[in-house]
């Protein structure tokens, strides 16, 4: 074998960096304090960062930022700051959730490479063609694909100069990344900005089928598919656990870095995985790779498995053996430990030492010489010679004023030496900065320093005047055909809800739209395999004039067809350049603002130009969707493992209550994924008073699906209330409507719009 295979090992400090390198990965991913999406990680200040990558480098691994996040608009500024300094550190990659990252940096840093995080939950073709596109050069395949998925995708992807990642160990999410609000909805802590509570691993009051833990998932661990993910091309193997210790971390890189070793040379696996089990870990499952999605995937306990392991591999039955092997385990670590303590005692992050001396007298240039360290010299001189004079003199703080900071990143300046500059000397001013630009050249491994760049204030359009004549626009979501009624009752936009499970070339779909022309389609944030080429047919079959897409790939295709198209709620958009990669990237007409964000976080964002601005008023709050099957754990399921027709078929619901007494709606439509809802639905009439200016159309969802409390609401009376609210100004009237709408839905909240993010 030629061909590198990646591995990529978390560092959520500066220990667990050094426990990457020593250990043998290729590259490392770590965060800073802001913008990352592990904030209960130690994570690394600029600093440390600068001097992780000068120790990474040395070992030939490459390091990778996280800023995988949604951007709030008030933290541009600092945005713009931090990436004007990562220009100039040779970090070798940035990891990114928020789409508006790609447009700002293809536009104003395009030395960064970006890669498209896991939050982007990328599962289809369009999605790998948009990222293409905007500018990703790898991006993360979403962790719930099976194998074949990944080599189909990994193939494509190649096709488009794209490398593919895939996590093969460490914890796994029940729902699909960047898809769980669980944690936003529940205690505030949202997951897209990197404070996930872990709501998954809550204790829950005991299912029918006795479980206490109905949502925690085994870690995943695909150490025997090694040979299969070398063969579907895949570019980068990736760890997770950012969260976990240095011990974790070099225990964990060291067993995958022989085992890739051992595969690269012999073509045969290593059969040894037993250090994997000797760290914290949940027990394994590989099933998402595998593609059985069977109740195993679960364990009905949160904490850390190593110990039962060792006794269960052991035997013990009794209490001195289970001792013995209790001892044994941590023996074990110990002696790990110690080997990894061992190997990282003389690494250092510490900057450089820089001693720098100018010399020069009558009629000679001006020499800078810079000792790096013990013995390292780098000389470099004007092309000018020193003339004399009283006046423009060049004096020690001239010099000093000029190459202040110059070498911040990499270097410390120990010591500045004049004792043989002439005095009453003078050369041109501007061949200092020629000096300062070529001494910053050489200490930055003769790379031109990127001057610092301005990013131009975004030009914020006015909303576009509603076709109407109305004051506010207005749009409503259906489910089921029977619902075309509704459309009698008001002149709103109706958006028609399509499924993530498709039955394969079933017209069911494409027949309800060219009997009801009027309905727009809504497209799903999920849709894998046949249900993502199902989706693009029934496109290419009724030609819509307009659609709403919650997914990227979806979108990808409908521009490439000329057909508009507007970014559903689902994909999470938070900030102006978010917007403008949306229109610029993908020809995008307009896009709904994520719900998690409040007044403040909203009211600056700057639309783009003949752009609309969407926001739902009132819909079910979903917590999370997932892959794997939510019933098996709580009501119990006869079928052995999720399979097509379950999908296709299944319709079920139930409720689970946490130990706080706090319950949530599990449900489960045909043709959908499992998902989790929140037993409140949102209703937010404030926001027509706070931004009722800034918005193109309030939309309400009257599908039945995640009802939570499972009212059953006249939708004829819904519309009518809503109506009514977005028709008057502030008043009585106005007032009347949100508290019709208030005595009718009587479990709601808004506290999303409240708190933000």
């Amino acid at each position: 074998m030629t061909r590198k295979i990646e591995l990529l090992a978390p560092g959520g400090d500066v220990e667990a960096i050094k426990a990457a390198v020593i250990a043998g990965a290729n590259a490392v991913y770590c965060g800073l304090d802001k913008f990352n999406a592990r904030n209960r990680a130690s994570n690394l200040t600029f600093d440390e960062l600068t001097g992780v990558i000068q120790l990474a480098h040395k070992y030939d691994c490459e390091v990778f930022l996280t800023i995988n996040v949604v951007i709030l608009e008030q933290e541009l500024p600092t945005l713009f700051k931090l990436l004007n300094k990562l220009v100039n550190t040779g970090l070798d990659g940035i990891i990114v959730q928020d789409l508006g990252l790609f447009n700002l940096v293809k536009k104003h840093f395009p030395t960064l490479d970006i890669h498209a995080s896991t939050q982007l939950t990328t599962h289809n073709e369009g999605q790998i063609k948009f990222l293409a596109q905007v500018g990703a050069s790898r991006l993360n395949l979403s962790r719930e694909l099976n194998i074949h998925e990944v080599k189909s995708l990994t193939a494509l992807a190649h096709e488009h100069d794209v490398l593919t990642e895939v996590f093969v160990h460490g914890a796994l999410c029940i729902a699909f990344s960047g898809q769980c609000y669980s944690s936003s909805v529940s205690v505030g802590n949202s997951g897209n900005r990197g404070s996930c509570s872990q709501a998954c691993r809550d204790e829950y009051e005991p299912t029918a089928t006795g479980n206490k833990f109905p949502l925690n998932l085994k870690d995943n661990s695909a150490y025997f598919d090694l040979p299969a993910l070398v063969d579907a091309q895949v570019d980068s193997l990736k760890i997770e656990g950012r969260i976990k210790n240095a011990h974790y971390v070099y225990t964990v890189t060291d067993t995958w870095r022989k085992s890739i070793d051992t595969f690269v040379e012999s073509g045969k696996l290593a059969a040894d995985d037993s250090n994997l089990h000797r760290v914290f870990n949940r027990d394994f499952t590989n099933s998402f790779l595998t593609g059985d999605l069977t109740k195993d995937m679960f364990i009905d306990n949160p904490r850390d498995h190593s110990l039962t392991h060792a006794v269960e591999e052991s035997g013990a039955k009794t209490v001195i053996h289970i001792q013995e092997v209790k001892a044994g385990l941590y023996s074990k670590k110990n002696e790990l430990g110690d080997e990894l303590a061992d190997k990282i005692k003389y690494l250092s992050i510490a900057k450089q030492p820089l001693r720098m001396k100018f010399s020069g007298q009558l009629n000679e240039p001006l020499t800078l010489t810079m000792t790096v360290g013990d013995d390292k010299v780098l000389s470099l001189q004007t092309e000018s010679t020193f003339r004399a004079t009283e006046d423009l003199s060049i004096r020690q703080s001239t010099l000093e004023k000029c190459f202040k900071n110059f070498a911040s990143n990499d270097y410390t300046t120990e010591d500045v030496d004049y004792s043989d500059l002439g005095a009453d000397l003078s050369i041109p001013f501007k061949e200092l900065t020629t000096l300062k630009n070529e001494a910053a050249y050489l200490l930055n491994n003769e790379v031109k320093p990127i001057p610092y760049v301005e990013v131009p204030k975004l030009e914020k359009h006015n909303k576009l005047a509603p076709a109407s004549g109305k004051k506010h626009s207005m749009s409503i979501l259906i489910a089921a055909e029977k619902d075309v009624e509704l459309c009698e009752l008001t002149d709103a936009d109706v958006y028609f809800k399509l499924p993530e499970s498709w039955k394969k070339d079933c017209d069911k779909h494409i027949e309800i739209f060219e009997r009801n022309p009027q309905l727009i389609p809504w497209f799903p944030a999920v849709l894998i395999g046949k249900d993502y080429d199902e989706s693009i047919r029934l496109l290419e079959r009724i030609r819509p004039t307009r659609i709403v897409s919650n997914n990227t790939g979806v979108a990808y295709v409908a521009n490439q067809m000329g057909i508009e198209w507007i970014a559903g709620p689902f994909l999470n958009t938070t900030n102006s350049y978010a917007l403008l990669t949306l229109k610029e990237d993908l020809n995008c007409a307009g896009a709904f603002i994520s719900n998690e964000i409040n007044r403040n976080q909203i009211k600056n964002i700057a639309r783009p130009e003949n752009f609309k601005m969407l926001y739902s008023i009132y819909h079910p709050i979903l917590m999370m969707t997932s892959r794997q099957c939510f019933f098996q754990q709580t009501v119990g399921c006869n079928k052995p493992s999720i399979e097509d027709g379950c999908m296709l078929k299944c319709q079920k619901a139930t409720t689970i209550t946490n130990v706080k007494g706090v319950s949530f709606a599990v449900d489960k439509q045909k043709g959908g994924y499992p998902s989790i809802y929140n037993h409140e639905q949102f209703l937010n009439s404030e926001i027509v008073d706070d931004l009722g200016h800034t918005f193109d159309e309030f939309f309400i969802d009257l599908t039945n699906i995640g009802a939570g409390s499972k009212q059953e609401h006249d939708k004829a009376q819904l519309i009518e209330y809503f109506e009514n609210l977005l028709s008057s100004d502030r008043g009585n009237e106005h007032t009347h409507a949100a508290q019709q709408l208030s005595e009718l839905v009587t479990l709601s909240t808004n506290a999303q719009y409240s708190q933000g993010l």
